[in-house]
């Protein structure tokens, strides 16, 4: 069986900042185009049963940037749908609900065509993912190139642990991760990895 390679992208102004960034599409900084140019070497020289990427600018960026010719757009490889908190630090959150967790709270509703997402609804998207990958891997390694807290809730999910067991990876800009297995089950075996 292969491994399971997740990319996230490169560092927007966003990253940054802190903002919570789904929808908005954001271009990579230019340290953010280094970072992708910068991962090209970690996955060069190996053959992959599948290249995924998500439909946002700053995934397709990083993918191209990375050397990862022919990525096909997956649209449940998007970030978490953060509604009414699109652009809002979580800093500016607690402000107003010092107790609030993204991981176990989920976010109030955003403008029309964002209603935001709950743990539950990312983790449905992760395990669509994952279900559509599985034959992939019986052939060889597959990249899935996407979003923090997205590549977050789907390494859970792949370990078997809920949604909300994505606070446990904290996931940098510009990095390759890599989930394997290790007698039949599913193991991180490398996390956060740069050249």
């Amino acid at each position: 069986m292969g491994d399971l390679l997740l990319v996230r992208h490169g560092e927007t102004e966003w990253s940054v900042t802190g903002q919570h960034t789904s929808w908005t599409d954001l271009p990579l900084t230019g340290h953010g185009e280094e970072q992708a140019k910068s991962l090209a070497p970690l996955l060069s020289g190996r053959a992959f049963a599948s290249v995924l990427t998500s439909p946002l600018g700053r995934a397709t960026r990083t993918a191209e940037l990375a050397g990862l010719a022919g990525a096909t757009p997956d649209p449940d490889l998007h970030e978490w749908d953060y509604g009414g908190y699109e652009g809002v630090t979580t800093r500016e959150i607690h402000r107003t609900r010092p107790d609030w967790n993204l991981w176990t709270d989920g976010v109030p509703p955003g403008t029309e065509g964002h209603p935001g997402e709950s743990p539950a609804e990312v983790g449905a998207r992760a395990d669509r993912v994952l279900a559509r990958v599985a034959d992939a891997l019986g052939g060889g390694d597959v990249v899935l190139v996407a979003h923090a807290h997205f590549l977050r809730v789907l390494t859970a999910r792949r370990l078997g642990l809920p949604p909300a067991g994505g606070a446990l990876f904290q996931l940098a800009t510009g990095t390759v991760s890599r989930l394997s297995t290790e007698h039949g089950r599913p193991v991180v075996a490398e996390w956060n990895t740069r050249p």
